[in-house]
Protein backbone atom coordinates (compact mmCIF):
# COMPACT_ATOMS: atom_id res chain seq x y z
CA UNK A 1 0.00 0.00 0.00
CA UNK A 2 1.23 3.27 -0.18
CA UNK A 3 1.59 5.59 2.34
CA UNK A 4 0.50 8.72 3.38
CA UNK A 5 0.91 11.36 6.00
CA UNK A 6 -2.00 13.79 6.80
CA UNK A 7 -0.87 16.83 9.37
CA UNK A 8 -3.77 18.95 11.28
CA UNK A 9 -3.56 22.25 12.92
CA UNK A 10 -5.35 23.64 15.53
CA UNK A 11 -7.82 25.24 14.06
CA UNK A 12 -9.01 22.33 12.07
CA UNK A 13 -9.32 20.36 15.48
CA UNK A 14 -10.41 22.96 17.52
CA UNK A 15 -13.63 21.25 18.71
CA UNK A 16 -14.95 17.81 18.58
CA UNK A 17 -16.71 18.38 15.95
CA UNK A 18 -14.12 19.67 13.52
CA UNK A 19 -11.93 16.24 14.60
CA UNK A 20 -15.15 14.23 13.09
CA UNK A 21 -14.85 16.73 10.38
CA UNK A 22 -10.64 15.47 10.25
CA UNK A 23 -11.81 11.51 10.62
CA UNK A 24 -13.64 11.91 7.61
CA UNK A 25 -10.96 13.40 5.70
CA UNK A 26 -8.80 10.48 7.24
CA UNK A 27 -11.65 8.42 6.21
CA UNK A 28 -11.59 9.14 2.29
CA UNK A 29 -7.74 8.35 1.79
CA UNK A 30 -7.97 5.07 4.02
CA UNK A 31 -10.41 3.97 1.51
CA UNK A 32 -8.36 5.25 -1.86
CA UNK A 33 -5.85 2.94 -0.87
CA UNK A 34 -3.35 4.47 1.81
CA UNK A 35 -2.04 3.49 4.71
CA UNK A 36 -1.74 6.52 6.41
CA UNK A 37 -0.51 8.18 9.65
CA UNK A 38 -2.02 11.28 10.91
CA UNK A 39 0.07 13.92 12.82
CA UNK A 40 -2.23 16.52 14.95
CA UNK A 41 -1.64 19.93 16.71
CA UNK A 42 -3.19 20.88 20.10
CA UNK A 43 -6.76 22.34 19.62
CA UNK A 44 -7.14 25.81 19.15
CA UNK A 45 -6.39 27.95 21.47
CA UNK A 46 -4.50 25.43 24.30
CA UNK A 47 -1.09 25.45 23.69
CA UNK A 48 -1.44 29.63 24.85
CA UNK A 49 -3.24 28.49 28.03
CA UNK A 50 -0.79 25.77 28.44
CA UNK A 51 1.90 27.98 28.55
CA UNK A 52 -0.15 30.70 30.66
CA UNK A 53 -0.30 28.43 33.45
CA UNK A 54 3.24 27.32 33.47
CA UNK A 55 3.89 31.19 33.30
CA UNK A 56 1.57 32.01 36.39
CA UNK A 57 3.31 28.67 38.17
CA UNK A 58 6.66 30.44 38.07
CA UNK A 59 8.33 33.35 36.50
CA UNK A 60 11.87 31.40 36.17
CA UNK A 61 10.03 28.03 35.40
CA UNK A 62 12.02 24.88 34.40
CA UNK A 63 12.14 24.47 31.13
CA UNK A 64 12.20 20.25 31.01
CA UNK A 65 8.65 21.02 32.62
CA UNK A 66 7.59 23.34 30.48
CA UNK A 67 8.05 21.25 27.72
CA UNK A 68 5.68 18.25 29.89
CA UNK A 69 3.01 20.72 30.35
CA UNK A 70 2.80 22.57 26.58
CA UNK A 71 3.63 18.79 24.78
CA UNK A 72 -0.29 17.32 26.48
CA UNK A 73 -2.21 19.66 24.39
CA UNK A 74 -1.19 17.45 21.40
CA UNK A 75 -2.05 14.01 23.33
CA UNK A 76 -5.36 15.17 23.99
CA UNK A 77 -6.13 15.94 20.52
CA UNK A 78 -4.22 12.55 19.09
CA UNK A 79 -6.89 10.41 21.48
CA UNK A 80 -9.62 11.94 20.62
CA UNK A 81 -9.38 11.65 16.98
CA UNK A 82 -8.46 7.98 17.54
CA UNK A 83 -11.59 7.44 19.33
CA UNK A 84 -13.28 9.47 16.96
CA UNK A 85 -11.82 6.82 13.87
CA UNK A 86 -12.66 3.89 16.20
CA UNK A 87 -16.29 4.89 15.85
CA UNK A 88 -16.32 5.24 12.22
CA UNK A 89 -15.21 1.65 12.55
CA UNK A 90 -11.47 2.03 11.68
CA UNK A 91 -8.15 0.48 13.30
CA UNK A 92 -6.62 3.32 15.10
CA UNK A 93 -4.49 4.01 17.67
CA UNK A 94 -2.30 7.41 19.08
CA UNK A 95 1.44 7.85 19.19
CA UNK A 96 2.92 10.25 21.78
CA UNK A 97 6.08 11.51 20.14
CA UNK A 98 8.39 9.52 22.87
CA UNK A 99 6.58 5.96 21.98
CA UNK A 100 7.51 6.34 18.25
CA UNK A 101 10.05 7.09 19.49
CA UNK A 102 10.82 10.84 17.47
CA UNK A 103 14.30 11.33 19.24
CA UNK A 104 15.33 14.66 19.45
CA UNK A 105 17.89 17.22 20.79
CA UNK A 106 17.95 18.21 24.21
CA UNK A 107 17.28 22.07 23.59
CA UNK A 108 14.14 22.43 25.29
CA UNK A 109 11.25 24.47 23.67
CA UNK A 110 12.89 24.34 20.40
CA UNK A 111 14.55 20.52 19.97
CA UNK A 112 15.58 19.88 16.85
CA UNK A 113 14.75 15.96 15.22
CA UNK A 114 17.31 13.29 15.08
CA UNK A 115 15.79 10.46 13.80
CA UNK A 116 12.77 8.82 13.63
CA UNK A 117 11.85 5.01 14.19
CA UNK A 118 9.42 4.37 12.39
CA UNK A 119 8.85 0.79 13.27
CA UNK A 120 6.13 0.41 15.21
CA UNK A 121 3.86 2.36 12.54
CA UNK A 122 4.87 0.31 9.63
CA UNK A 123 3.85 -2.96 11.67
CA UNK A 124 0.41 -1.66 12.27
CA UNK A 125 0.32 -0.86 8.43
CA UNK A 126 1.30 -4.18 7.94
CA UNK A 127 -0.69 -5.72 10.34
CA UNK A 128 -4.27 -4.61 10.03
CA UNK A 129 -3.97 -1.35 8.34
CA UNK A 130 -3.98 0.86 11.64
CA UNK A 131 -4.30 4.04 11.23
CA UNK A 132 -1.21 6.13 13.16
CA UNK A 133 -2.55 9.10 15.08
CA UNK A 134 0.64 10.97 16.31
CA UNK A 135 0.96 13.76 18.52
CA UNK A 136 3.02 16.50 16.75
CA UNK A 137 5.65 19.14 17.85
CA UNK A 138 6.97 16.73 20.67
CA UNK A 139 9.66 14.31 21.08
CA UNK A 140 12.11 12.66 23.45
CA UNK A 141 15.87 13.16 24.50
CA UNK A 142 16.78 9.77 24.88
CA UNK A 143 19.52 9.48 27.04
CA UNK A 144 17.67 11.53 29.55
CA UNK A 145 14.33 10.18 29.11
CA UNK A 146 12.57 14.13 28.72
CA UNK A 147 9.81 15.01 26.51
CA UNK A 148 11.06 17.50 24.33
CA UNK A 149 9.02 20.27 22.14
CA UNK A 150 9.81 21.53 19.06
CA UNK A 151 9.11 24.95 18.93
CA UNK A 152 5.91 27.13 17.46
CA UNK A 153 4.81 25.23 14.30
CA UNK A 154 6.92 22.47 15.22
CA UNK A 155 3.71 20.01 14.22
CA UNK A 156 4.49 20.88 10.86
CA UNK A 157 8.14 19.61 11.03
CA UNK A 158 6.72 16.93 13.10
CA UNK A 159 4.56 15.65 9.68
CA UNK A 160 7.81 15.77 6.87
CA UNK A 161 10.22 14.15 8.94
CA UNK A 162 7.65 11.41 9.56
CA UNK A 163 6.80 11.09 5.79
CA UNK A 164 10.69 10.97 5.01
CA UNK A 165 11.26 9.03 8.14
CA UNK A 166 8.42 5.89 6.36
CA UNK A 167 8.77 6.96 2.72
CA UNK A 168 5.15 8.20 2.71
CA UNK A 169 4.60 9.27 -1.08
CA UNK A 170 3.26 12.99 0.16
CA UNK A 171 2.86 14.83 2.92
CA UNK A 172 -0.39 16.49 3.08
CA UNK A 173 -0.97 20.12 5.58
CA UNK A 174 -4.29 20.63 6.04
CA UNK A 175 -4.87 24.77 7.76
CA UNK A 176 -7.47 26.83 7.71
CA UNK A 177 -6.12 28.03 4.06
CA UNK A 178 -6.71 26.04 0.43
CA UNK A 179 -3.58 26.77 -0.33
CA UNK A 180 -0.17 28.94 -1.24
CA UNK A 181 -1.43 32.66 -2.17
CA UNK A 182 0.68 34.50 -4.62
CA UNK A 183 0.41 37.15 -1.51
CA UNK A 184 -1.96 37.97 1.29
CA UNK A 185 -5.30 37.97 -0.06
CA UNK A 186 -6.44 40.27 2.72
CA UNK A 187 -3.95 43.21 1.36
CA UNK A 188 -4.87 41.73 -2.48
CA UNK A 189 -8.27 41.01 -3.24
CA UNK A 190 -6.65 39.42 -6.55
CA UNK A 191 -4.04 37.24 -4.53
CA UNK A 192 -4.61 33.86 -6.62
CA UNK A 193 -3.74 30.23 -5.15
CA UNK A 194 -0.61 28.51 -6.45
CA UNK A 195 -1.26 24.93 -8.07
CA UNK A 196 2.81 24.56 -7.55
CA UNK A 197 5.69 26.51 -5.82
CA UNK A 198 8.94 25.42 -5.69
CA UNK A 199 11.10 24.25 -2.04
CA UNK A 200 12.86 26.76 -2.57
CA UNK A 201 10.36 28.95 -3.25
CA UNK A 202 8.38 28.23 0.15
CA UNK A 203 11.19 28.35 2.31
CA UNK A 204 11.94 32.14 1.39
CA UNK A 205 8.20 32.52 1.31
CA UNK A 206 7.83 30.70 4.95
CA UNK A 207 11.16 32.64 6.16
CA UNK A 208 10.04 36.06 4.80
CA UNK A 209 6.42 36.54 6.53
CA UNK A 210 4.03 33.55 5.10
CA UNK A 211 2.90 32.02 8.12
CA UNK A 212 1.45 28.93 6.01
CA UNK A 213 4.12 26.73 6.93
CA UNK A 214 7.11 26.57 9.27
CA UNK A 215 10.50 27.46 7.81
CA UNK A 216 11.72 24.00 9.19
CA UNK A 217 8.96 21.51 8.16
CA UNK A 218 9.90 23.27 4.12
CA UNK A 219 13.76 22.59 4.83
CA UNK A 220 13.10 18.47 6.14
CA UNK A 221 10.74 18.84 2.66
CA UNK A 222 13.54 19.94 0.38
CA UNK A 223 16.26 17.88 2.19
CA UNK A 224 14.58 14.37 1.88
CA UNK A 225 12.70 15.44 -1.28
CA UNK A 226 8.55 15.17 0.08
CA UNK A 227 5.93 16.51 -1.94
CA UNK A 228 4.15 18.59 -0.08
CA UNK A 229 0.66 19.67 -0.25
CA UNK A 230 -1.18 22.57 1.69
CA UNK A 231 -4.68 22.22 2.10
CA UNK A 232 -8.18 23.03 3.60
CA UNK A 233 -9.75 21.23 6.63
CA UNK A 234 -12.61 22.90 5.55
CA UNK A 235 -13.35 21.66 2.39
CA UNK A 236 -15.85 18.76 2.29
CA UNK A 237 -14.17 15.63 2.92
CA UNK A 238 -15.95 13.89 -0.03
CA UNK A 239 -14.81 16.65 -2.19
CA UNK A 240 -11.74 18.23 -1.45
CA UNK A 241 -9.55 20.90 -3.14
CA UNK A 242 -5.86 19.90 -4.44
CA UNK A 243 -4.45 22.68 -2.84
CA UNK A 244 -1.14 23.93 -3.74
CA UNK A 245 1.67 21.20 -4.35
CA UNK A 246 5.47 22.09 -3.08
CA UNK A 247 7.38 20.15 -4.92
CA UNK A 248 11.54 20.57 -7.55
CA UNK A 249 11.58 22.94 -9.35
CA UNK A 250 11.83 20.52 -12.35
CA UNK A 251 8.03 19.84 -11.72
CA UNK A 252 7.12 23.10 -12.60
CA UNK A 253 6.41 23.27 -16.53
CA UNK A 254 5.64 26.99 -16.39
CA UNK A 255 7.55 29.08 -13.99
CA UNK A 256 7.02 33.11 -13.28
CA UNK A 257 9.68 35.32 -12.73
CA UNK A 258 8.61 36.54 -10.18
CA UNK A 259 6.06 33.75 -8.11
CA UNK A 260 5.15 35.51 -4.88
CA UNK A 261 5.22 38.78 -2.80
CA UNK A 262 5.59 38.36 1.20
CA UNK A 263 5.91 40.66 3.97
CA UNK A 264 7.05 40.66 7.92
CA UNK A 265 6.07 43.34 10.68
CA UNK A 266 8.78 41.62 12.61
CA UNK A 267 11.36 43.88 12.34
CA UNK A 268 13.75 46.59 13.63
CA UNK A 269 16.15 48.81 12.41
CA UNK A 270 19.14 49.63 14.41
CA UNK A 271 21.72 52.56 13.30
CA UNK A 272 25.26 53.06 14.70
CA UNK A 273 26.72 56.61 13.81
CA UNK A 274 30.18 57.42 13.68
CA UNK A 275 31.78 54.23 14.15
CA UNK A 276 35.25 53.53 13.84
CA UNK A 277 36.26 51.91 10.04
CA UNK A 278 39.08 50.04 10.96
CA UNK A 279 39.62 46.23 10.81
CA UNK A 280 37.18 44.18 13.61
CA UNK A 281 34.67 46.76 14.09
CA UNK A 282 31.96 44.35 12.23
CA UNK A 283 32.82 41.68 14.79
CA UNK A 284 32.81 43.67 17.63
CA UNK A 285 29.31 44.41 16.81
CA UNK A 286 27.76 41.27 15.26
CA UNK A 287 29.80 39.16 17.56
CA UNK A 288 27.95 39.69 20.90
CA UNK A 289 24.28 40.01 18.79
CA UNK A 290 25.30 36.29 17.54
CA UNK A 291 26.20 35.48 21.25
CA UNK A 292 22.85 36.56 22.56
CA UNK A 293 21.39 34.62 20.06
CA UNK A 294 20.00 37.77 18.07
CA UNK A 295 19.42 37.11 14.41
CA UNK A 296 20.92 39.99 11.75
CA UNK A 297 19.74 40.09 8.44
CA UNK A 298 20.07 43.22 6.15
CA UNK A 299 23.34 44.97 7.02
CA UNK A 300 24.37 48.36 5.30
CA UNK A 301 27.57 50.37 5.81
CA UNK A 302 27.98 53.56 4.65
CA UNK A 303 31.73 55.42 5.01
CA UNK A 304 32.20 58.82 5.65
CA UNK A 305 33.85 61.29 3.46
CA UNK A 306 36.59 61.34 6.05
CA UNK A 307 36.92 57.80 5.69
CA UNK A 308 37.80 57.50 9.27
CA UNK A 309 34.21 56.68 10.67
CA UNK A 310 31.01 54.48 9.21
CA UNK A 311 27.21 54.31 9.99
CA UNK A 312 26.73 50.80 10.38
CA UNK A 313 22.76 50.01 9.74
CA UNK A 314 20.93 46.04 9.86
CA UNK A 315 17.83 45.02 11.37
CA UNK A 316 16.75 42.52 13.57
CA UNK A 317 13.69 40.80 15.01
CA UNK A 318 11.23 43.05 16.74
CA UNK A 319 11.00 40.48 19.64
CA UNK A 320 14.96 41.23 20.16
CA UNK A 321 15.29 44.91 19.61
CA UNK A 322 15.39 45.79 23.08
CA UNK A 323 17.40 43.04 23.45
CA UNK A 324 20.28 43.88 20.81
CA UNK A 325 20.04 47.43 21.93
CA UNK A 326 21.15 46.81 25.85
CA UNK A 327 23.54 43.99 24.28
CA UNK A 328 25.37 47.17 22.07
CA UNK A 329 25.37 49.43 24.77
CA UNK A 330 27.02 46.91 26.63
CA UNK A 331 30.07 47.02 24.41
CA UNK A 332 30.03 50.67 23.21
CA UNK A 333 33.42 50.90 24.44
CA UNK A 334 34.57 48.28 22.07
CA UNK A 335 32.58 49.40 19.01
CA UNK A 336 33.10 52.61 19.54
CA UNK A 337 29.92 54.39 18.14
CA UNK A 338 29.18 57.68 18.78
CA UNK A 339 24.92 57.39 18.79
CA UNK A 340 22.78 54.45 18.63
CA UNK A 341 19.75 55.12 16.53
CA UNK A 342 16.16 52.72 16.16
CA UNK A 343 12.80 51.83 14.68
CA UNK A 344 10.70 49.96 15.07
CA UNK A 345 7.76 50.94 12.29
CA UNK A 346 9.04 49.21 9.35
CA UNK A 347 8.42 46.60 7.42
CA UNK A 348 9.88 43.91 5.66
CA UNK A 349 8.53 43.15 1.75
CA UNK A 350 10.00 40.45 -0.54
CA UNK A 351 9.38 39.34 -3.76
CA UNK A 352 10.42 36.02 -4.18
CA UNK A 353 10.62 33.68 -7.42
CA UNK A 354 13.01 30.86 -8.76
CA UNK A 355 12.75 33.02 -12.44
CA UNK A 356 15.06 35.68 -11.19
CA UNK A 357 17.93 33.25 -12.14
CA UNK A 358 17.50 34.25 -15.83
CA UNK A 359 16.16 37.70 -15.70
CA UNK A 360 18.01 40.81 -15.11
CA UNK A 361 16.62 43.90 -14.27
CA UNK A 362 13.62 42.32 -11.98
CA UNK A 363 14.62 44.43 -8.46
CA UNK A 364 15.71 47.34 -10.59
CA UNK A 365 11.61 47.64 -11.99
CA UNK A 366 10.41 47.13 -8.69
CA UNK A 367 12.73 50.16 -7.34
CA UNK A 368 11.58 52.46 -9.99
CA UNK A 369 7.36 51.37 -9.13
CA UNK A 370 7.96 51.87 -5.00
CA UNK A 371 9.73 55.23 -5.80
CA UNK A 372 6.82 56.06 -8.14
CA UNK A 373 4.48 55.65 -5.67
CA UNK A 374 6.50 57.74 -2.90
CA UNK A 375 7.63 54.91 -1.13
CA UNK A 376 11.32 55.55 0.52
CA UNK A 377 14.06 52.45 0.74
CA UNK A 378 15.87 52.07 4.09
CA UNK A 379 17.41 49.15 3.13
CA UNK A 380 18.36 46.41 0.28
CA UNK A 381 18.46 42.77 0.59
CA UNK A 382 18.94 40.47 -2.29
CA UNK A 383 19.92 36.35 -2.84
CA UNK A 384 19.58 34.62 -6.49
CA UNK A 385 15.69 33.86 -6.08
CA UNK A 386 14.58 36.62 -3.62
CA UNK A 387 15.06 40.68 -2.98
CA UNK A 388 13.58 42.30 0.17
CA UNK A 389 13.00 45.77 0.89
CA UNK A 390 12.60 47.59 4.19
CA UNK A 391 10.22 50.54 4.09
CA UNK A 392 8.14 52.90 6.56
CA UNK A 393 5.29 50.16 8.08
CA UNK A 394 2.60 53.19 7.03
CA UNK A 395 3.52 52.07 3.59
CA UNK A 396 2.94 48.08 4.16
CA UNK A 397 -0.17 47.80 1.83
CA UNK A 398 0.75 49.96 -0.54
CA UNK A 399 4.21 48.70 -1.75
CA UNK A 400 2.59 44.97 -1.66
CA UNK A 401 0.10 45.84 -3.66
CA UNK A 402 2.36 47.57 -5.99
CA UNK A 403 4.82 45.03 -6.44
CA UNK A 404 1.90 41.78 -6.72
CA UNK A 405 0.99 44.08 -9.85
CA UNK A 406 4.16 45.19 -11.24
CA UNK A 407 4.65 41.05 -11.39
CA UNK A 408 1.39 40.29 -13.03
CA UNK A 409 0.45 38.23 -10.38
CA UNK A 410 -2.76 40.31 -10.58
CA UNK A 411 -3.61 37.78 -13.63
CA UNK A 412 -5.43 34.89 -13.80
Amino acid sequence: MPRLVMKFGGTSVATVERIRNVARHVKREVEAGYDVAVVVSAMSGKTNELVGWVKEASALYDSKEYDTVVASGEQVTSGLLAVALQEMGLKARSWQGWQIPIMTSDAHGSARIAAIDGTGILQGFSKDREIAVVSGFQGVHQPTGRITTLGRGGSDTSAVALAAAIQAERCDIYTDVDGVYTTDPRIVSKARRLDKVSYEEMLEMASLGAKVLQVRSVELAMMHRVPTYVRSSFDDPADPKLGTLICDEEDIMEQQVVTGIAYSRDEAQITLRNVADKPGIAASIFVPLAEANVNVDMIIQVVSDDTTTTDITFTVPAADYERACSVLNQHKDDIQFRDLQGATDVVKVSAIGVGMRSHAGVAAKAFKALADKGINIRAITTSEIKFSVLIDSAYTELAVRTLHSLYGLDQA
